[in-house]
Order: structure tokens, then sequence, then C-alpha cells
């Protein structure tokens, strides 16, 4: 790489060395034990080389076999009931007679069976202490390297998938002297390039190839981010192994998987977007460009239910008595940080219709039905529970994402804003449609929730360090790579950055910005041209700008430019002018207003004295969730509240009852007017919401009171061993 990395800073090294060297596509194969919190067994990964992928490809493709011929003709993907298991469907009319097979320096390692299953074998494996160079430096060997963390990895060995019956068909020339090694890697390339509608008959041979002997070790070394293999006598990547094996095991502690508990005290696990992604699941590449497909076999107890983020709907496999096998696949391209699992006693729950009433009802989840959907949202529980506008909101967003962060991603993950800017703001306008909202409503709705965020922005600023405020730090030089394609995230671990918004807030803010400069109806109808342009490709932020800024025409644009938005907007800390300009001159919106109505009588409520006559009792009107929330922050800004106004604030809306956003800003008040009383409630916010509640820690050791400090610390000793890592390595720095 070009930067020294120090494993305690705080920025995220991408170490893969893509520009050499592709995943194309990942086979998992792994067992999942709750006993010892583990997820162990093999990963095969089928590789391109770049030079190979440079070059115009003279293949008939003529690849689909006659058996396969149904599945050729499919167009887009069809649910799968389970993966092929054995090699007998795969016949050929052609003969490895007709090859004549050559050993690359004398040596044929063909025969040389290095059973994948052998864990005395793997055990004795010792890693190699050399060094795997990067790429061809005179007379080093190749070395491929891949993101790893928090593995324990027993063996890598090259897989013979030239002994799979029916592969030749992925082979040319079959009259021709060839050697055994470019063979295999011919058979790999003619296999991840086949057609999409050849994709079923694609991954049939995928699990097919990754059931093959080892035909030779390979010397491998870690170190705290990477896993570095090279095969003695390899120079290049096209020569690299094209199809390998690695046996691994996680480690309880991996910063990628999460093993806890759900809400009855049952044991689960489940992957995170963590902040070093799934390299502690699984060696990947994890740099943007390193799009892949995947496939997984997943064995866990039969008592458990097994959900991964694929396309397919699936049914378990019974193995032998206790064990059931779940399979799933996805046949578009994807980056290894999108592969999830989540392992758990999972209840399927449905809205049942009945003529008087609608019931929720909660059903056992049932594997046979074939209506449910194996994709995955995670959400925390903190949103199912109050109103159900919280919960509307979380998932309008993270919808949004199958637009802006999957269907169409950042080259430079520095650039977040592309993903979480998009999807905040199409989640007001998703949830308004999902609300079936009059226009005038819907845009008051957005107008409310632009000043809730204006706040929250205005707050991120004044309480972040300046540096992390840029959504654009790399500016220039954003997207580019070394040599080897390794590059730095900047402040990636930082455990502070996972609970900032400023990449959410500021896009946003940009996006409604451009959007009423262009107009919205035009704004919309330009950003589905936009996503069909880039539909399955990875963009920088002048992609999107400089597209957006030709169907603007020449009289708006109003000194507007790719280069003056850069600058002020992404490149800066802090608000940008055009974004404080247009908060001066906003008016605020009726349901603002309304707020600010309600707040001057809680304000003339506190002032008065206990004794009054009923008669002059302030008449509140009902909030929505959003109004409530603003109504909190105003009074959060009054120096003194009464326990009396206080208990009467509960009371009247019920606040302890509401969704997690406005229980949050109860708490605050709670926690900064010292109100007794109500401390039960800041003690289930922080047992319950546990990722919302960290700010809540702070607060609660700054007040510097005896009690307080009490409360927070010990809620962390009940709910520290069920924290993700970074968010317990924050509270205890509060704490202690």
């Amino acid at each position: 790489m070009d930067v020294k990395l120090d494993p305690s800073r705080d920025d995220l090294p991408l170490m893969a060395n893509t520009s050499h060297i592709l995943v194309k596509h990942y086979v998992l194969d792994l067992d999942v034990d709750f006993e010892s919190q583990v997820i162990e067994g093999t990963v095969v990964l089928f590789f391109e080389s770049r030079n190979r992928l440079k070059k115009q490809s003279t293949s008939t493709r003529e690849m689909c076999g006659s058996e396969s011929n149904e599945a050729c003709r499919v167009s887009s993907p069809e649910p799968c009931s389970s993966p092929v298991t054995t090699t007998g469907t795969f016949s050929s009319d052609m003969g490895w007679n007709d090859f004549v097979i050559c050993g690359k320096g004398g040596k044929d390692t063909a025969g040389k069976d290095c059973h994948h299953d052998n864990w005395e074998q793997a055990s004795r494996v010792s890693s190699s202490k050399h060094c795997c160079g990067a790429g061809n430096h005179g007379s080093e060997d190749f070395g491929l390297v891949l993101d790893c963390c928090d593995l324990s990895v027993l063996k890598v060995e090259e897989v013979d998938i030239a002994a799979v019956p029916g592969v030749e068909k992925f082979t040319r020339s079959p009259q021709l002297m060839v050697v055994l090694e470019e063979l295999r890697n011919q058979i790999v390339h003619e296999l991840v390039t086949l057609p999409a509608y050849c994709w079923r008959e694609q991954l049939d041979y995928y699990a097919l190839c990754s059931q093959a002997p080892g035909c030779g070790e390979l010397l491998f070394d870690t170190d705290t981010w990477s896993l570095q293999i090279r095969k003695s006598g390899v120079q290049t990547a096209t020569d690299f192994p094209h199809a390998i094996r690695i046996r691994y095991r996680t480690k309880p502690q991996g910063r990628s998987v999460m093993w806890t508990s759900d809400q009855s005290g049952r044991p689960c696990v489940y992957t995170m977007g963590s902040p070093i992604n799934n390299r502690a699941l699984f060696p990947c590449q994890e740099p943007p460009v390193a799009m892949s497909t995947w496939q997984a076999t997943v064995r866990a107890a039969a008592s458990f239910v097994v959900l991964m983020s694929g396309e397919n709907s699936t049914r378990p496999a019974q193995l032998q008595e206790g064990c059931l096998s779940w399979h799933y696949y996805v046949t578009m391209p994807m980056p290894a940080s999108t592969f999830t699992i989540a392992v758990g006693s999972w209840a399927e729950m449905k809205l049942e219709t009945c003529p008087s009433s609608n019931l929720e009802t909660e059903s056992s989840f049932s594997p046979s039905e074939a209506d449910f959907s194996p994709h995955i949202i995670f959400l925390s529980q903190s949103v199912l529970t109050g109103m159900r506008h919280l919960c509307g909101t979380r998932l309008c967003h993270e919808i949004a994402h199958a637009w802006f962060g999957l269907a169409i991603g950042a080259r430079d993950w520095t650039e977040e804003w592309l993903s979480e800017g998009f999807a905040t703001h199409l989640e007001d306008v998703f949830w308004t449609q999902a609300q079936q909202l009059a226009a005038h409503e819907a845009q008051e709705h957005q107008e409310l929730r632009a000043c809730l965020r204006w706040r929250r922005l205005q707050d991120e600023v004044q309480n972040s360090p300046e540096g992390m405020q840029v959504l654009r730090p790399n500016k220039e030089r954003t997207g580019h790579v070394s040599d080897s394609g390794s590059s730095v995230i900047r402040h990636g671990l930082n455990p502070e950055k996972v609970f900032m918004q400023v990449h959410y807030l500021k896009g946003y803010f940009l996006l409604r910005f451009l959007a009423k400069r262009l107009g919205d109806g035009t704004y919309f109808t330009f950003l589905r041209r936009f996503v069909h342009r880039f539909h399955g490709q990875l963009i920088l932020s002048q992609d999107f700008l400089q597209m957006l800024l030709e169907n603007i025409p020449e009289e708006r644009r109003l000194e507007l430019s790719v280069e003056n938005i850069l600058r002020d907007w992404l490149e800066s800390s802090g608000i940008p002018q055009p974004l404080r300009s247009e908060r001066r001159a906003g008016a605020e919106c009726g349901l603002a207003r309304q707020v600010s109505a309600e707040v001057a009588k809680w304000i003339r409520a506190n002032r008065r004295p206990r004794k009054r006559k009923r008669r002059e009792a302030e008449v509140f009107e009902e909030l929505l969730p959003d109004q409530l929330v603003l109504l909190l922050e105003h009074l959060l800004e009054q120096k003194t509240l009464n326990p009396r106004t206080l208990q009467s604030l509960e009371k009247t809306y019920l606040l302890s009852q509401q969704d997690a956003e406005v229980r949050h800003r109860w708490c605050e008040l709670i926690v900064k007017h010292k109100y007794t009383k109500a401390y039960r409630d800041v003690e289930r916010f922080l047992l319950e919401d546990q990722a919302m509640g960290v700010y809540l820690y702070g607060e609660l050791m700054v007040s510097e009171d005896a009690s307080q400090q009490q409360v927070a610390r010990r809620c962390f000793e009940l709910t520290k061993e069920q924290m993700d890592r970074s968010s317990a390595e924050l509270v205890a720095e509060m704490l202690f």
C-alpha cells in the first residue's frame, strides 16, 4: 500500500489487491455452533485476473449444455428449492481421453487429494512467513491479499475443478496440448463469464466445483487486517489458481458477528453492518469494486431458522437427526459486505384481516411455506414499539437503499452520502406515499422533518470534530487507490462515527436543495433516468452532479457547477452557506407553528403557582410523533421545568408509551431536571433501546449526580455483553 498503516489509527484499511485479481463468486459451506459461539467451515473463491478481464473474450459462448437448456432460457432468477448435491446430473459426451494434460514444471499434482474435510491435516498446516508480493516484482511470487480480521485460518488449497464431471464443456480446444494449471484457470474463466441467462447452470457448476478435491496446499500468512496467499513459483495473477478453498473458523469476539439472545432469552446470531463489514465472517475482498455473486449452505440445529440476504426462498434439508441445512444464493453481483446471515428461533408475524377487526397474530415459522422472503432488513427492536410512525420511516429508509447503496453504489466508501443522503431524502417521499397523504399534507410533513433534521445538523456540527463533518475528505483523490487496489477509509474505525449523522443530514439537505432548484417533478423524473443509466455500477459524486446539472436549464443554474457544489457541500466542514441562507429565508411550516403554540402553553403552565383555579388550566392539542419530538426538543432548551410540569407532560402525551425517538427526548428531560420519579423510564430505555441509549449514558455521567451515575453503571453492567463492540467501548470510556 501507499500508506503505512497503524492498527491503532482510526482509518480502516481495505487490503485486498483488487487491481490484480477479482473474486467473481463465493461458495460458503458453514456450520453454526451456539455452544462455542463459532461459525466454521469453508469458503471457495472463484477468481478472474484483471489482465484477463481487460481482454476481449473470443469464446463462442455456447456453454449451456442440452441438460440445462431450460435454465438458460430463463431471463430472470426464479427460486430454487435446493442446491445440486450430486454430480450425476452433469454428463458429457466429451471424455477426458480427448485431452493431453501436461503438468507444469514436470510435476503433476492432480492426484494429490487434500480432502477439505480433514481437520487433522488442516490443523498441522503452518502458515508461510515469506513476504507475499502484491504483483510481479522480479522473481517474487504473486501474493493474493484478502481482507480478513478476527478469523482462524486453518488451511488454504487449490481446488481441482478439472476433476468435476462435465466441466470439459468449459474448454475451447479439447484436442490441444494444455498445461493442467492453465486448464483449471480456463475452466474458471469460462464459468464466471457465462451469460446471465445461464445463471442456474452456473450456480450448479459452482456448487459442484466447490466440492472438488484439493490439489495442493497453498502458503498463507495472516496479520491484523489481511490474509496473504501464494503458490510457490507463480509470479503473476493470471497464473495464480483461480479457484481456492479456505478452511477457517470465526472467533467469538469477531467484530462482524453478533452472538446474543432474542427478547425471549433464546440464543441467536447475526452479522451486522459493523465498521469492518464481513471480514471477520469470511476472508473476502472488501473494496467496493469487488462485486461478486455468492451461494451459501449453512447448517444449524433443527430448532433454529437460518435466514440470509439471498434471492431465493428455501426449504431446509434434513441431515442427521437434529440438524437442518439451508441454502441461499445471489445472482446479481454485489459487494461482499452485503452478505448477511441471521440464525435464531425466529417467528413470522403476519397481519390477518378478520371480518370484525384486524389482528396481528404470531405463528411459528413454517419452512415449508413458499411465500416468505429471505431478503433481510435489520431493524432495531426500538422501532417496533409505540406508534407505527418510526417503524414506517425506518423501513422506507432501508427500502430506499435498494436503489442507492445496492443497485448503485459508491466507488469510494468515504462518499457515504451517496447512499445515506439519498436514502434519507427518499424515505420522506416513500413514507408520505405509503400514508396516501394529499399533496399539501405530504408537503407539511416533509417540511416538519426538514425542521427536525436542521436542528440535528446544527447540534452535530457543534459537537463533532471538524474533520469528521466532511463528506468528501479525500477531495480530488476520491476514488483513487494504490497500485494494488488497496485503500483506506477515513475515520472508518472511530467508534464515534457509528453514531454520527452528518453524512445522512448534509447529503439530505444537498439533494433537497438541488430538487428545489430543479423542481420536484423534474428532479424525480431525472432520478429515474439516473438509476436506469447507472444501475449495477459504482459512482462518484461528480457522476451524479454532472448528469443532474445537464438537466437544469442554464437560466436556473445560477452559478451552480460541479466544482462549487463539491467545495461548498461536500469538501467543507460545518453547515454549507447555501443551506444557512435557505433556512433563514424559509417560513416555518404549519405543523411546526402548531408546536410553537403548544410550547408557549407549557412554558406558561410551568411558571404558574401550584394552586390555580381549574378553569384556567391549559388545553393542549394532540400532536403527531414528529411534533412531539420537536416539542420536547424546545422544552429541553428551557432552563428549568418543575416536577409538576414534567408529570403533566408525561400524562398528557403518554410519553412512556410513545416511539423510541419521543421517549429518548423524554429521557433527556428526566436526566436534565433530575426527575427521580421517572428514572425507571431512563433505565428501561437503556436496557431495551441500547444503540439509541448511548448518548444518554453521557448525559447521566456529565451531570455528576451520584444517583444518575449509579443508574448508568447498573444498566451498562446488565447490557454490555449484548452490545456491539463499538458501542460497549464508547460507553465504557464514558463511565470509567
